[in-house]
């Protein structure tokens, strides 16, 4: 399991946006998401046929970016590669939706139940960061 500094846990909690990327024959596909970050593992939604989905579904091997670029201040970010799971209905599916729930607008606007899209877990297998304190 990859481990994250002090000053990486804190910037990936401060955000709410990363940018995934996945695969399906030799073609990369990057979309932005709302992320949650808990003990080192990523999550985010996606909905059902969606590129994204299938690819992971083909190709479980994913990448991700966490990032601020603001030359005044100083650019930082958080990048990670890693394999994903589908987690579509059961007590864990409830326990992110209520996180997710709590945390983002959007979800509260737009519900949605088990088997109609599920969350995706990324557990990092490598990582690199830069603008954080160590």
């Amino acid at each position: 399991m990859v481990s994250f500094t002090k000053a990486e846990k804190e910037f990936l909690l401060q955000n709410e946006a990363c940018r995934v990327a996945t695969c399906h024959d030799n073609v990369p596909h990057v979309v932005p998401v709302s992320y949650v970050f808990e003990d080192g593992l990523f999550y985010f939604a996606t909905d059902l046929e969606t590129r994204k989905l299938e690819n992971i579904k083909k190709n479980g091997r994913v990448a991700l970016a966490v990032d601020i670029y603001d030359s005044s201040v100083g650019n930082r970010a958080v990048c990670v590669q890693g394999t994903a799971a589908l987690i579509e209905r059961g007590p864990e599916f409830k326990r992110l939706y209520a996180v997710f729930q709590k945390r983002f607008e959007w979800v509260r606007r737009d519900p949605w139940k088990e088997d109609e899209a599920p969350f995706v877990r990324v557990t990092p297998t490598s990582k690199v960061s830069w603008g954080l304190s160590r």
